[in-house]
């Protein structure tokens, strides 16, 4: 450790871990979907490709990653002029080599985020040379990588050549080259304790409380890829701040972003696609809403075609102006590890978002801008564009919000948050615990979301200037729609495909008269069956009992309620789903639905009216007909009722008793 500069309070490695450093190591194998040899042919190149080409060959034979083949495997290889430079990139085409290769799961999903490095903690950064060329293939592997060297005028042989080590361009190599530099940094740290290794792909960083410790880690680290066979330069090792580390600046105290170029010469979708990925990869450091993007967004949507062209809106162009700005301005804090997590629910509907912090207790400072800020922002956490239900509820969008966040914050920390901060409407001086249990009790998802949490749930945030600005959501407790049966109208709805009526019908309670609303509404059933509820709620302002005996609308109804709604591709129904969700919102008066199944022959008013409502929305006008006999045939005809049920229903027994036996039989008969 000599070299390193390093002696002081640090023991020498434990020879368990020498011995682990050093051991010969096996590269995973490949499963393949065919037993037959790949060929595909080598395509003639320019004489200056080819003179470039078997430089490179010349230059990987002399380090020893390929060597000489008659494998009957073959895929075609070119040269990349490098910018700036002679030389160029050796690319070998392994498109249809991947297609028979079976897929392998990605070891490690994503990059290990280095805000939950502890602040003033120092770093080390090793960025392994040509990673992939000094991970070997396995030997019955390597001659499926093989590739031919063309002649002008096929003056003399083709040499040919297959890889010993991982392929660029092979599916596989990603998660091969995670696997097999993933069990490097395992011994070491079982050696040092404290101190904490990251590892993703080429990239090693190294963190410890103290420079001693962190020399100390540093070599062992050195000492396991140096004798797995890696190739380190020294000057590819970063020790002083600011260190760069997968796209980000990394200080003592914060994480930034490195400089990122937004394209704005939006042409088609694949251009679209590649921008939102990029602003979506760095809004957990940014705090770029869903409410912010929602023009770029919306850019995705039509036109499968990846080359269909696409031009920024105006819109979408002050999108893109909050980039820069934010990028200027905002970063993310590393942790402070003696300091619990916090999260907080912001935004407004339809797009809330929420922030992972750490809250600092700090001395107050006679002048402000001395003061240090105690708020520590760690992630940003964002909602889905899109809603995977047409009709969300804004309880379910908080839900899901801390379900995201308790996730990640298991994944960064392996812990529970110490509060939650739910925006929460009162009207009274304080929420009582009965209130916050209501809320969950009534909410499968809030229950969901808070399964086994055992912190604090708070509806007061610090108070902090960005907060204030933030939050403009509440969650109310009230809510217009009545979980029990109200002392009110009563009014029935219905719709039929076949007649296009919508119905409404309700009795009168000053002239104890059946009263109805009828309108032909084109298109299908639901469209029909929410115009009728759509009018109801505008026609009876004051309490009302809606019954309904459609399992969609009823499901519709009890979730409108400051809904946030997807599109629609039906714009009639898009259109009544927007006017619903405003009425029920806005209503002052309370209302109770209520779903029951269709011709049951019950008797009572329910069954009654459910009765007047499918006879006016019926293709046959029953209420008009002169004759009860004649009314109670029909009815039979329609809806199959037994002799009993008619009787019960239209209060006629003799005549009743001595012909709907005829019609039972002769609607019995093939």
């Amino acid at each position: 450790m000599a070299q390193w500069g390093v002696t002081i309070g640090i023991p020498d490695a434990p020879p368990v871990f020498q011995a682990v450093a050093t051991e010969e190591r096996r590269t995973q194998k490949l499963n393949w979907k065919t037993d037959s040899p790949v060929w595909v042919e080598q395509w003639p190149l320019s004489k200056e490709k080819l003179k470039a080409l078997q430089e490179l060959v010349d230059e990987q034979l002399a380090k020893g990653h390929i060597v000489e083949t008659t494998s009957p495997w073959n895929s075609p290889v070119f040269v990349i002029k490098k910018a700036n430079k002679g030389k160029g990139w050796l690319l070998h085409d392994l498109r249809q080599i991947n297609n028979v290769i079976e897929d392998m799961d990605s070891l490690q999903p994503g990059m290990p985020s280095p805000v939950m490095l502890p602040q003033n903690w120092n770093l080390a950064i090793i960025d392994i040379k040509d990673c992939f060329f000094q991970i070997p293939l396995p030997p019955h592997n390597a001659p499926c990588f093989a590739f031919s060297i063309p002649t002008l005028n096929r003056e003399a042989q083709r040499k040919r050549y297959h890889w010993k080590f991982l392929p660029q361009g092979m599916k596989n190599s990603p998660s091969i080259c995670q696997w097999y530099l993933s069990s490097l940094p395992s011994p070491v740290r079982a050696a040092v304790g404290e101190a904490i290794i990251l590892h993703y792909m080429d990239d090693v960083l190294v963190c410890a409380p103290n420079d001693d410790l962190l020399s100390h880690t540093l070599d062992l680290t050195i000492d396991s890829l140096v004798a797995a066979g890696f190739e380190l330069q020294e000057e590819k090792i970063q020790r002083m701040p600011p260190w760069k580390y997968l796209g980000l600046e990394i200080g003592k105290q914060i994480t930034v972003l490195q400089k990122l170029v937004v394209k704005n010469n939006i042409r088609t979708l694949t251009d679209v696609q590649q921008l939102c990925g990029s602003l979506n990869w760095v809004r957990p450091w940014l705090g770029l809403t869903t409410e912010d993007l929602d023009p770029l967004f919306n850019l995705l949507k039509g036109g499968e075609e990846l080359s269909s062209l696409r031009t920024l809106t105006q819109e979408a162009r002050a999108a893109l102006e909050k980039v820069p700005d934010c990028m200027a301005t905002r970063q993310a804090n590393r942790c402070k590890s003696d300091l619990p997590f916090k999260f907080i629910i912001l935004g407004k509907l339809p797009h809330l978002h929420g922030m992972i912090v750490q809250w600092e207790r700090v001395e107050k400072s006679k002048k402000d801008k001395d003061r240090k800020d105690p708020l520590l922002i760690i992630e940003w956490v964002f909602l889905s564009h899109h809603q995977s239900k047409r009709m969300t509820r804004p309880q379910e969008l908080v839900a899901e919000l801390i379900r995201k966040a308790r996730t990640r914050i298991r994944e960064l920390a392996g812990c529970d948050f110490e509060c939650i901060h739910i925006p929460i409407e009162v009207n009274l001086a304080q929420i009582t615990k009965a209130m916050l249990e209501h809320l969950i009790h009534e909410n499968e998802a809030l229950q969901f979301a808070l399964n086994s949490y055992t912190g604090q749930i708070s509806i007061h945030r610090p108070a902090h200037k960005l907060f204030r600005e933030q939050i403009q959501f509440k969650l109310s407790l009230k809510s217009v729609q009545s979980r029990r049966p109200l002392k009110a109208l009563t009014v029935f709805t219905d719709a039929s495909g076949a007649s296009h009526k919508s119905v409404i019908t309700w009795k009168d309670p000053q002239t104890q008269q059946w009263e109805k609303d009828t309108v032909e509404v084109e298109g299908l059933p639901q469209v029909a069956e929410l115009a009728a509820v759509v009018r109801a709620f505008e026609k009876f302002p004051e309490p009302f009992k809606l019954v309904t005996d459609s399992a969609y609308v009823a499901g519709v109804v009890s979730r409108a309620e400051q809904a946030v709604l997807s599109e629609v591709s039906n714009a009639a129904l898009f259109n009544l789903l927007s006017k619903l969700v405003n009425l029920i919102s806005h209503r002052e008066q309370q209302f109770y639905v209520m779903h029951i199944r269709s011709h049951t022959n019950l008797p009572g008013f329910i069954a009654e009216g459910k009765w007047r409502a499918d006879a006016l929305a019926a293709p046959v006008e029953i209420a008009s007909l002169p004759n009860i006999f004649v009314q109670a045939k029909i009815s039979h005809q329609l809806f199959h009722q037994n002799a009993p049920g008619l009787v019960r229903q239209f209060h006629r027994l003799g005549q009743l008793c001595q012909c709907v036996p005829r019609a039972s039989n002769t609607h019995s008969q093939p």
